[in-house]
């Protein structure tokens, strides 16, 4: 039997079939497979230190320091299109983590930039070379910076400001799941060019002008223009692909300027109506203008004339004449009448005169809050400066600044929810401590304060009940970046009544809130950075995620108050009651709990390391997985404690209860108590590093199960 021949074929052109088939993945799949790969490289380059840096921060013992200001500005750029809670910067963290999050914004900027480079010189990324892609223009030959640029930055921007628009302008705003899911379909769509168009190749190729093509096969357009299609197989995407590369100075396409030459009369036509109507547009914009300006002119002269006209009847008339005439002048709306009520209501001593004056100024509205303010500072600086035996003329600035006081009072009363941007900073809104006819209390229960600057306000014994002082934005959504948010930063609130007030993510940086009342209070996520709640009462206010570092709560009522994942490092709990509190996964870092009652608090993962609860009340503490690395428990009462999975390496117990039954230290065990009844949950947990174990507590600890190299066999 003859043995059969294989004929080889000289046909060169035939080489990529044969290339083709060492390749089980298609050119599309591997070019979905390079860009999965390069973005999960940029992502891992950046959450790697990110999430190290996120931990560090919770667990280090290290001096906070202010948060990088590279990282507030990025913050702040990311934060704005997304929508996301606006940030104010003022955060401390670990000087570790200010470095890593800093890594975490550089590497991925880093990575991205040497891709690129890659991409420009060589025509493959670290991911195209490994999967066999090459991105090449017409003559078969990297792509160049020019390229790339175009490249990179249409593949970027057109398919993630398409998923934006469609999501920013719909009902699908502001979930940000939505969004990540439009963005990587619109990139897909893009990446294949948008199969339902019929165009076949790719976006991002077409603006730059290069092609995807499979590394693995000779690029030879001079052999490709042959279009000898007989080497492929029916339906092969590389052929398809550079089928197009190689013809497209073939493809007719429309060309502006050859019809503009072909058809030179109606191009002149076309150029003289855009002209006319250019020109027309500019007149008619404009007389616009100058119509508005005029009008604008004649609307203030005409005020002039009337506030000259009414101030000289004000003047000349009697008590009841002027009351007309006041109240004349506040429907005017204009700077100089109510420039003249202001100063007109310090210098009135008559009672219904200046109702009067008030509630004109109420009718001018927020307009007038600047001139009051310019006028409260004024008072409040000439009270300071006259000397105490000046009796009469310190009443008669008294009343002044009371009057101007209740005006305040009562336009932001009236125009409710119509406060943000109103600037009150530095004002006197509290009564003054030297007088005697002026009671001033700050009177604003249940009324929406938000997107007020009250920093450096004086608003001590203030009542606030139920008032909002964060608002949703002008896009009626909460948690979004344009929401209208308070400023209290540094601001006096000593025995300010807060009860039930909405002060979420409100800045109250270094605030004195002593003595405040704070019960039911919303303070999630609020920056309390440096405040003073000293004596405060927080009974079953919410201040989940709230930022308390270096704050002072010494007395303070916490009872049944919620601080799950609150930051409190460094802060100053001495002789606080919290009972009942929720401290789940609190940074406690440093705090001090001397004397303090945390009876039944749930303390669960939260990080107590160099904690100094010395004296403190535990009893019936949840501190399951807590870290509790070199805290002082010194004369601590830990009975009912449930301490399974806690950390306690370095911990002192000197003097620390762990059962409520008296022993005698004389024996060598003691009898099991009941656990759960009156002593501590110990059961599993390494009291190996503990310092300072009587034979007491080792002998408790043995005989409950806890673990102990030496002492427990």
């Amino acid at each position: 039997m003859a043995t059969p021949t294989v004929r080889r074929s000289s046909n060169k052109l035939a080489q990529p079939k044969q290339t083709r088939k060492t390749n089980p993945l298609s050119l599309s799949s591997r070019r979905v497979a390079a860009w999965v790969a390069e973005i999960t490289l940029c992502a891992v380059s950046g959450l790697v230190p990110f999430g190290i840096g996120a931990y560090a921060n919770t667990k280090t013992n290290m001096e906070r320091v202010p948060l990088n200001p590279v990282l507030v500005a990025a913050e702040r750029t990311i934060a704005y299109p997304l929508a996301l809670p606006v940030s104010y910067g003022t955060r401390n963290v670990a000087w570790s983590t200010n470095f890593l999050w800093t890594i975490a914004i550089l590497a991925p900027l880093s990575l991205s930039s040497w891709q690129w480079y890659l991409l420009a010189k060589t025509g493959s990324t670290t991911p195209k070379r490994l999967f066999g892609i090459k991105v090449v223009q017409n003559k078969n030959q990297p792509p160049g910076f020019r390229a790339v640029l175009l490249r990179e930055g249409s593949r970027l921007a057109l398919p993630i400001s398409a998923a934006y628009m469609l999501w920013r302008y719909t009902l699908l705003f502001p979930n940000l799941g939505i969004f990540a899911l439009l963005a990587l379909l619109m990139s897909l769509a893009e990446a294949m060019g948008f199969p339902m168009l019929r165009q076949g190749r790719s976006i991002h190729d077409r603006v730059a002008g290069t092609y995807t093509v499979d590394a693995t096969i000779p690029f030879d357009p001079a052999l490709l223009r042959r279009k000898n299609k007989s080497m492929w197989a029916q339906g092969d995407e590389e052929a398809e692909i550079e089928s197009i590369v190689v013809t497209p100075q073939n493809q007719k396409k429309d060309n502006l300027w050859v019809w503009m030459r072909q058809n030179p009369s109606l191009t002149l036509l076309g150029v003289a109506l855009l002209s006319m109507a250019g020109v027309l547009i500019t007149l008619v914009g404009t007389q616009i203008y100058i119509q508005t300006q005029e009008n604008q002119k004649a609307i203030q002269q005409s005020n002039s004339r009337q506030f000259l006209t009414l101030e000289k009847q004000y003047y000349g008339n009697s008590r009841v004449n002027k009351q007309n005439t006041i109240v004349a002048l506040g429907t005017l709306k204009d700077s100089q009448a109510t420039k003249f009520l202001v100063g007109l209501l310090v210098k009135e001593n008559d009672p219904s005169l200046v109702q009067s004056i008030q509630q004109a100024l109420v009718s001018i509205g927020t307009q007038a809050i600047p001139e009051l303010k310019r006028m409260n500072l004024l008072l409040e600086r000439e009270l300071d400066s006259l000397p105490s035996n000046k009796t009469r003329e310190r009443e008669l600035r008294e009343k002044s600044l009371y009057a101007n006081q209740q005006a305040i009072n009562k336009i932001l009363f009236v125009y409710n929810g119509k406060t943000n941007g109103i600037d009150l900073s530095r004002i006197q809104l509290s009564q003054n401590g030297e007088a005697k006819n002026s009671g001033f209390n700050l009177a604003l229960d249940k009324v929406d304060l938000w997107g007020i600057d009250f920093k450096y306000a004086n608003l001590d014994k203030a009542s606030f009940t139920g008032s909002r002082f964060r608002g949703p934005g002008k896009d009626g959504r909460w948690d979004t970046y344009d929401d209208w948010i308070a400023n209290l930063s540094q601001a006096q609130l000593k025995q300010a009544n807060l009860s039930g007030a909405n002060l979420s993510r409100v800045l109250m940086v270094r605030t004195n809130l002593s003595r405040s009342n704070l019960n039911k209070a919303n303070l999630s996520a609020a920056r309390l950075v440096g405040a003073n709640l000293s004596s405060a009462s927080l009974a079953k206010a919410d201040l989940r995620n709230a930022v308390l570092e270096n704050a002072s709560l010494t007395g303070a009522d916490l009872g049944e108050a919620r601080l799950n994942d609150a930051d409190l490092y460094g802060a100053r709990l001495g002789r606080v009651v919290a009972i009942g509190t929720q401290l789940s996964n609190a940074n406690l870092i440093k705090t001090e709990w001397q004397g303090a009652d945390l009876s039944s608090a749930y303390l669960d993962r939260a990080n107590l390391s160099n904690a100094n609860l010395s004296a403190a009340r535990l009893t019936g503490a949840i501190l399951r997985s807590t870290n509790l690395q070199n805290v002082n428990l010194r004369n601590a009462d830990l009975s009912l404690a449930d301490l399974r999975g806690a950390n306690l390496a370095g911990a002192d117990f000197q003097g620390t209860i762990l059962s409520a039954r008296q022993q005698n230290p004389a024996d060598k065990f003691v009898d099991t108590p009941t656990t759960g009844i009156q002593s501590a949950v110990v059961r599993g947990v390494d009291f190996s590093q503990v310092k300072n174990l009587d034979d007491n507590q080792k002998a408790y600890i043995c005989t409950q199960g806890g673990f102990h190299n030496k002492y427990c066999p």
